[in-house]
C-alpha cells in the first residue's frame, strides 16, 4: 500500500500503474461525474487466471438500475472497524463524503478522509495547497516529526470533541469544523450550546444519542489502531518545556510560530537552562532540561520512568499520549499546589483534535491516580474533602506507630487516599526528632531546622502550600581562632582542597573493595593524609592542621558520629543517587509548623507507647498500654513472629548518630561588627581533642533584631558533654565565644537550652549512618515490608535521602503508595 510520501510527482500515474498491475482498468469502480450528474457503472474485468484454470465468463458493462446501491472501498488500514468510511474533511468540492473514493486515509477507527480531500491539500495546483505548505513550514521549524498530510489533517482539520458538563448527561459531542476548542469552552459546554448566534434545535439536546464512534474509543484495541499519537496544543507544560521539540514531549509543533532563539536553544546540546515562569516558585523544577541530570525528583519529559512503564505497558512502544498527559499533570500541579488537582481540571487543558481527545480524557483518570498514589502530585499538607483514589486503592484500617515526619506523611497520604488511619505516638507531642523551641524569642530547632537543597524538595513544596518563606543560607563562613584572629581565607581554601582530595583518594580506594575489606573512615583518612605528606614532602603548618581539624569536624557533623565508627567504603553511599540541588535554607519558622499542618484532622493518640506488634494472623494486633507500660531502652517493641534475620542484620549494620545543640539568647548582638551579616561563622579547634566542640555558630536571625546563637556538638565532644549539667555546657560554650571575640566584651546569655538526644527515651539518636562493614543496601532492607502486613518508614529506610527530614517524609509517602498499590 502506498504511503502519503508516495503521492509526489506523477502520483496519479503511479496509481494507474498499480491498478493495471493488479488486473484492474484505470477507471474500475469510480464514480463518473458529468454536468453534476453521478452515474455508477461497472467496468469489464480482464483478470488472467493462473495456468490450468479456465477463464471465467466475462460480464458486459451495464448501468445500475438501483441508484441506491453504491460501491465502497474499504479503509486502507487492516483491521479498521469502519465498514463504510466517511470523510471528515469535506475540503474538496469533489469530496467523496460517504461514497466512493480511490483510497481512504485512516487516522483512527471512525476518522478517515478521502483521496479527493488529500489531493485538495497535497497538489500544488489545488486551492488548499498553500494552507498545507504554511502549516508544514511552521511544523518543520518547531518539531522533529514528519510533516505528513496525515499529520496536517490530525492537527488542523479533524473536528474537536467536547463533553457535556451537565452532570446527568456527560455525553460527547462533535463540534463543527469552524469551532476552536478552548479550556473555557470545555469548562462550560452543554449539549446544543449556541455558537455565533445560531440557535440550537429541539427542547433538550442532551436527549440526543451519543455518536456510536465514542463507545469504540474505550475499547483497548482502539488505541492500537491510532495512526498518529495525540499532540496537545496550549498545554500547561509548554512554558516548562520550551527547550524541547514539542512533538518529543507530547505537544504540537504548530502551537506557536517559529522562534529563532528557541530553535537555537534546542540545537545547543550543551546548555541546560531552567525556564523562568512568572509566579512559579523557583524551587519547582519538575522536568529535566535537555542534557541535565542528577537532580532529585525530576523526570525526563520525553521518556517514561521504569515504574511508569510497569504501570502502563501499553504505552511502551509509543509513549507520546502518556507523556502528554503526565507532563500536563505535573505542570498543572506545580502551577497550583494549594488545591487538589483533579482529572476534571486537567481534562479542560487537553486541547487536541479528533476522537483521540475522548481517549485522552479517559486515560487521564488512570494517570492522575497513579501520580497521586506515588506522591508526585496532590501531596504535602494538602487537605481534601473526598478520597483522592478509588475505593480499591484504600486500605481499610491502618495503624501508624510514631508521629514523626515519616509517620505523619504516611498518615496524611493514606487518609487523603480514603483509608481509616490512627497514629500512636509515645511522646506527649508530635514531630519525633523535629522539636522546635521558641523560648529564646525566635524559633530554634532542637532537632532539624535546615533544608539541604531546595529544588524539588517536598519541604519547599509544603512551605509554598503553607505560605512560609525559607531563609537562604549564604556561602560565607569566616573561620576564627581562639584568640580572636580571623583565618586567612586562602588558608581555608587550601585546606578545604586538601580535605576533599583526601576524600577523593578514599573514593578511589573503595572502588574495588568488598564489604569484608571495609575499614573505619578515620583510619583511612589518616592513612591517606600520612602517605600524601610523605610522598609530597609538604608539611602543614600548625594553623593549617587546625583548619583541617575543623573540616574533619564538619565531616563528623554530616555523619553524626566519630569517624572511627563510620564505614570508609559507604560513608556517602547516597551520593551515588541524584540529590536535591539548589539553595540550602534555614526554616526560620521551624519544621514543626509543617508537621503540625500534616497532622491536622488526623487521629493522633499521644502518650501511647507501643509494646507489641502481633502479625501472626490475618489481622495485625498492636498492643499499647500507655504510661503504665515500662520497658528497657532497647528492643522496645516486641514483634510476633520476630522480624526476619535479614532485617535485624541490616538494623545492626547502621549506627545511631548523635548531634547535640546549644542555643543562647544574649541582650544584644555583640558579634555583628565582626561577622558582618553572615549566617554563620566557624570555630577553629585549638587541637584535635577539642574538635567538634561548638565548631559552627549559626545566627538565628541574621537580618533581624534578636540576638540568638545556636551551635552544634559533634564527634568525640558528644560523650564529653553527655553527663554535664546544662549550665556547665553553657560555660564551656561561653569560654569559646570569649576566645573568638577576645577583643570585646561578650555578655552573659539571658536564656539558653541544651539538647540531650542521646538520653531521649524514644529516639536515642539524631540520624543514622553506615557503620564499618555495612553498606547502603541496609537502608533498602529496612524499607522492605514484612508479609505485606507491617511496613517501615523513617530516614533510616531511605537509601537515597538518609539523615534528613526530607528523607523521612518521602519514606512515609513511599510506604503509603505501597499500601495503596496492594
Amino acid at each position: 500500500m502506498l504511503s502519503d510520501a508516495d503521492y509526489s510527482g506523477n502520483a496519479s500515474g503511479a496509481r494507474r500503474a498499480r491498478k493495471r498491475s493488479s488486473g484492474e482498468s484505470p477507471g474500475d469502480g469510480q464514480t463518473l461525474r458529468s454536468s453534476g450528474r453521478q452515474i455508477n457503472v461497472r467496468v469489464k474485468r480482464t483478470n488472467n487466471p493462473p495456468p490450468g484454470q479456465s477463464k471465467r465468463k466475462a460480464t458486459d458493462t451495464e448501468e445500475e438500475d438501483d441508484q441506491s446501491e453504491k460501491k465502497y472501498r474499504k479503509c486502507e488500514k487492516a483491521g479498521c472497524s469502519a465498514t463504510y468510511p466517511v470523510c471528515f474533511a469535506s475540503a474538496s468540492e469533489r469530496c467523496a463524503k460517504n461514497g466512493y473514493t480511490s483510497r481512504w486515509y485512516h487516522l483512527s477507527c471512525g476518522e478517515h478522509f478521502c483521496n479527493e480531500c488529500f489531493d485538495h491539500y497535497y497538489r500544488s495546483h489545488k486551492d488548499g495547497y498553500e494552507t498545507f505548505a504554511s502549516w508544514k513550514k511552521v511544523w518543520t521549524s518547531n518539531g522533529k516529526s514528519e510533516p505528513s498530510l496525515k499529520a496536517f489533517m490530525a492537527d488542523q482539520q479533524l473536528p474537536f470533541w467536547v463533553q457535556c458538563t451537565k452532570p446527568d448527561c456527560r455525553k460527547w459531542r462533535q463540534l463543527t469544523k469552524e469551532i476552536q476548542l478552548t479550556a473555557s469552552l470545555a469548562a462550560t459546554y452543554r449539549c446544543g450550546m449556541k455558537f455565533n448566534n445560531i440557535k440550537s434545535e429541539g427542547p433538550d439536546q442532551c436527549s440526543q444519542p451519543e455518536d456510536l464512534r465514542v463507545a469504540e474509543v474505550t475499547d483497548s484495541w482502539w488505541h492500537s489502531m491510532l495512526i498518529l499519537p495525540p499532540l496537545f496544543k496550549e498545554s500547561p507544560a509548554s512554558p516548562f518545556l520550551a527547550a524541547y521539540y514539542p512533538d518529543c514531549v507530547g505537544m504540537s509543533p504548530s502551537g506557536s510560530a517559529s522562534n529563532a532563539s528557541l530553535t537555537e536553544l534546542r540545537a545547543d546540546h550543551c546548555r541546560a537552562v531552567q525556564p523562568q515562569i512568572p509566579g512559579l516558585c523557583p524551587y519547582f523544577q519538575p522536568f529535566y532540561q535537555p542534557n541535565e541530570c542528577g537532580k532529585a525528583l525530576c523526570v525526563r519529559p520525553d521518556m517514561m520512568e521504569l515504574d511508569e512503564l510497569y504501570e502502563f505497558p501499553e504505552f511502551s512502544r509509543d509513549p507520546t499520549m502518556y507523556l502528554a498527559l503526565r507532563n500536563l499533570i505535573l505542570a498543572s500541579w506545580h502551577r497550583n499546589c494549594k488545591e487538589v488537582l483533579t482529572a476534571q481540571k486537567c481534562a479542560l487543558h487537553i486541547i487536541v483534535r479528533g476522537l483521540v481527545r475522548v481517549r485522552c480524557v479517559q486515560e487521564m483518570d488512570r494517570v492522575l491516580h497513579f501520580m497521586t498514589r506515588k506522591g508526585l502530585i496532590n501531596t504535602g499538607v494538602l487537605a481534601v474533602k473526598r478520597p483522592l483514589l478509588p475505593e480499591r486503592f484504600c486500605s481499610r484500617n491502618v495503624i501508624i506507630i510514631g508521629a514523626g515526619a515519616s509517620g505523619l506523611a504516611a498518615a496524611r497520604q493514606l487518609q487523603n487516599f480514603g483509608s481509616q488511619v490512627m497514629v500512636l505516638e509515645a511522646r506527649d507531642r508530635i514531630g519525633g526528632r523535629v522539636w522546635d523551641d521558641t523560648c529564646l524569642g525566635v524559633t530554634v530547632g532542637r532537632g532539624a531546622q535546615i533544608v539541604n537543597g531546595c529544588v524539588n524538595n517536598p519541604i519547599a513544596l509544603m512551605c509554598e502550600q503553607v505560605g512560609i518563606k525559607m531563609h537562604k543560607l549564604g556561602d560565607r563562613c569566616d573561620l576564627f581562632q581562639e584568640g580572636g584572629q580571623a583565618t586567612d581565607p586562602a588558608i581555608d581554601k587550601r585546606m578545604d582542597f586538601h580535605f576533599n582530595a583526601i576524600l577523593d583518594v578514599v573514593s578511589e580506594w573503595r572502588k574495588d573493595k568488598s564489604q569484608n575489606q571495609d575499614v573505619p573512615l578515620k583510619e583511612k583518612v589518616q592513612e591517606v593524609k600520612k602517605n600524601f605528606l610523605q610522598e609530597s614532602g609538604i608539611q602543614f603548618s600548625e594553623l593549617e592542621e587546625k583548619v583541617l581539624q575543623f573540616h574533619l569536624s564538619n565531616l563528623e557533623y554530616a555523619c553524626g558520629s566519630t569517624l572511627d565508627q563510620v564505614s570508609a567504603r559507604s560513608w556517602d553511599h547516597n551520593e551515588f543517587f541524584a540529590q536535591f540541588s539548589g539553595d540550602h535554607t534555614l526554616l526560620t519558622k521551624g519544621y514543626s509548623v509543617l508537621l503540625h499542618k500534616l497532622g491536622e484532622s488526623l487521629d493522633i493518640r499521644t502518650k501511647c507507647p507501643v509494646q507489641a506488634i502481633d502479625y501472626s494472623g490475618d489481622v495485625v494486633k498492636v498492643t499499647s498500654n500507655g504510661s503504665q507500660w515500662t520497658a528497657q531502652k532497647k528492643n522496645m517493641i516486641q514483634f510476633n513472629p520476630p522480624l526476619p534475620e535479614r532485617k535485624l542484620k541490616a538494623i545492626h549494620s547502621l549506627g545511631a548518630g548523635i548531634i547535640e545543640k546549644i542555643a543562647l539568647q544574649f541582650p544584644y548582638r555583640f558579634w555583628d561588627n565582626k561577622i558582618q551579616g553572615a549566617d554563620y561563622f566557624g570555630h577553629i579547634p585549638p587541637g584535635p581533642d577539642k574538635r567538634g566542640m561548638f565548631s559552627v555558630f549559626y545566627d538565628m536571625e541574621p537580618q533581624g533584631k534578636q540576638a540568638v546563637l545556636m551551635s552544634v556538638i559533634t564527634g568525640d565532644a558528644v560523650p564529653a558533654v553527655r553527663d554535664m549539667e546544662d549550665k556547665e555546657v553553657v560555660d564551656e560554650c561561653m569560654k569559646v565565644l570569649r576566645e573568638l571575640f577576645k577583643e570585646q566584651e561578650v555578655p552573659e546569655p539571658l536564656h539558653f537550652f541544651v539538647t540531650h538526644w542521646s538520653k531521649d527515651m524514644w529516639s536515642q539518636m539524631s540520624y543514622s549512618f553506615v557503620k564499618t562493614g555495612g553498606s547502603g543496601e541496609a537502608y533498602d532492607i529496612l524499607a522492605e515490608d514484612v508479609q505485606g502486613k507491617v511496613f517501615f518508614a523513617g530516614e533510616a529506610t531511605n537509601r537515597h535521602f538518609p539523615q534528613t527530614v526530607t528523607g523521612a517524609y518521602l519514606s512515609g509517602v513511599r510506604e503509603a503508595s505501597k499500601m495503596a498499590a496492594m
